[in-house]
């Protein structure tokens, strides 16, 4: 799960669909599976969960994709 802190005001679930769109279309060069994310457009939070490598993976997709470097990506498990 990647983070990105953008800023109270600075969020759109519009561009943010955007942006994920062109993450879909880039994402197989670095070998990542971008499964779903999730906008709060009052902080300017935006989380995305894909499956990937490794971090450096998830960071590289989105700066090819759109440029918005996530603050931090953090490895996560699905619960049962």
């Amino acid at each position: 799960m990647d983070i990105h802190q953008l800023g109270a005001g600075n969020v759109t679930a519009e561009a943010v669909a955007a942006a994920h769109a062109k993450d879909l279309a880039t994402q197989g060069k670095y070998d990542v599976n971008f499964i779903n994310y999730w906008v709060d457009e009052q902080t300017g939070t935006v989380m995305c969960l894909s499956e990937a490598k490794d971090e450096q993976a998830v960071i590289n997709t989105h700066k090819e994709a759109h440029g918005l470097i996530p603050n931090e990506v953090r490895p996560v498990k699905q619960g049962k």
